[in-house]
């Protein structure tokens, strides 16, 4: 098993202050610098997913501070910093060719938001044949609306985890 740490979307308009605050995003930041470091210490690459919206969106507009990735974890030289446009983050993008370069066939998954590219991206990686492992509590979201009814983030970070859990990833 040789595996990578795939960070989604860490980036300053999902914090305070930022076009697109999440619920919690410091302490699932917190705990994606502790991932960081282990994953530093032992060798395992840093791949870096990085959201760019269409210019007419409110959010992760490219060349502006919202879309930057956090400067708490931010990269360093040897990581590998991927550019999508779509909530996948194998969706034309080198992704998949970049792992199967270094024979990745597992990713330890965290980020930006729960029910959106976290959840497809994992689904994504099972079509490619990857092995996920999920840290759940490095990962943050928001409330949701449907119907005039608010479904609590942490609802929404529950549920989406759940449905993961067992065919898509192994949950930690």
């Amino acid at each position: 098993m040789k595996e990578a740490l795939l960070i989604i979307d860490v980036q300053n308009d999902y914090f305070p202050g930022g076009s697109n605050e999440l619920y919690k995003p410091l302490e699932a930041e917190k705990r994606i610098a502790e991932l960081i470091r282990e994953s530093r210490d032992t060798g395992r690459p840093v791949i870096y997913i990085q959201h760019f919206n269409p210019d007419d969106d409110y959010f992760f507009i490219e060349g502006t501070w919202g879309a930057e990735i956090s400067e708490r974890i931010k990269p360093e030289a040897g990581d590998k910093v991927i550019v999508k446009r779509y909530p996948n983050s194998f969706l034309e993008t080198e992704l998949d060719e970049y792992l199967k370069s270094l024979g990745i066939d597992t990713l330890l998954v965290c980020g930006m938001m729960t029910h959106m590219c976290v959840d497809t991206t994992v689904r994504a990686a099972m079509d490619h044949g990857y092995t996920v492992r999920l840290e759940a509590d490095a990962c943050a979201t928001m409330d949701l609306t449907i119907n005039g009814e608010v479904i609590p983030a942490e609802t929404v970070h529950k549920a989406f985890i759940a449905a993961m859990d067992g065919i898509f990833a192994e949950i930690i």
